[in-house]
């Protein structure tokens, strides 16, 4: 699968995936994630214009997942990381994340970090599984905590979460 830099074109189809990524969360009694709407387009558009914006396409070059960063204490932070249900499972998302710490790698950036929910399996296990691990909330760096607390204005706290960190 290739991973390339997404088009300003396609990021009404960046929002569509992350609809159709986020309707698993009602399976785990999650329904406001699920109805969660994504990130506007003009937010989207920033992403792309800074370099921190990438797509996973299938074979008709047709984007079926995607991830954007930001830059957060040094570090390169995943904003957000989709995979449409239909390509699922297949090991894209990790295909993502490795092309991000590759990218992270060429800038001299020493890790990446992410906030996610610690009890929902294709979240904080999975990235376990990518080589992230959890970071104490006695370690988190104020860039990190900032996020932290507009996660819990966005109401996020309402479910385990937790900041995970990956060393490159």
């Amino acid at each position: 699968m290739l991973i390339r830099a997404v088009g300003l074109d396609e990021l009404p189809l960046l929002q569509d995936i992350e609809r159709a990524a986020g309707q698993c969360f009602r399976d785990v009694g999650m329904p406001e994630i699920a109805d969660d709407e994504p990130l506007p387009l003009g937010e989207l558009a920033r992403y792309r214009q800074a370099g921190l914006a990438w797509v996973a396409v299938n074979d008709a070059d047709i984007p079926v997942a995607y991830l954007i960063a930001d830059r957060v204490d040094g570090n390169l932070h995943v904003e957000q990381v989709s995979v449409h249900p239909d390509s699922a499972r297949r090991g894209v998302g990790r295909l993502l994340l490795e092309h991000l710490a590759n990218h992270a790698t060429s800038e001299g950036v020493p890790a990446l970090t992410l906030t996610t929910f610690t009890e929902v399996p294709w979240n904080a296990p999975y990235y376990v599984r990518c080589g992230f691990r959890l970071l104490d909330d006695g370690r988190l760096t104020r860039g990190l905590q900032k996020i932290r607390e507009r996660e819990a204005a966005h109401g996020l706290d309402r479910w385990a979460r937790g900041c995970m960190h990956r060393a490159l």
